[in-house]
């Protein structure tokens, strides 16, 4: 069962395309440990869309992910499906690393790094 991350669907659905959109273009980033280890599974899938490759991969990519720009000349999309699932073409899953942190100060909540390995 996934997490609900104290959210309504669409807010969910919204917190992981903009989590999954931000992975890929940084390659690493710092959230709550429950957001990270949700948001593996969603990115392991976009990677595994990236490298099938073909146009029905692209597009599904493409009505999940947000068009945010990756740097001066690509998308989210042209570097999930030019460098990112290149990188990883003979590896068979397991895409994202999730280091615990401990707890953040204001809080209390479990903070963890996720990253592509």
């Amino acid at each position: 069962m996934a997490r609900k991350l104290g959210r309504t669907t669409d807010q969910r659905l919204a917190l992981l395309r903009n989590l999954a959109s931000d992975l890929i273009i940084h390659e690493r980033i710092e959230t709550t440990e429950a957001k990270a280890k949700e948001l593996r599974s969603v990115v392991d899938k976009m990677i595994t869309l990236g490298k099938r490759g073909d146009l029905h991969a692209r597009r599904q990519a493409a009505a999940f992910l947000y068009n945010k720009e990756a740097n001066e000349e690509d998308t989210v999309l042209q570097k999930l499906f030019n460098d990112v699932a290149k990188r990883y073409e003979d590896r068979q899953g397991g895409y994202t690393r999730v280091l615990k942190l401990g707890e953040r100060q204001g809080d209390g909540a479990k903070m963890a790094i996720i990253e592509l390995v």
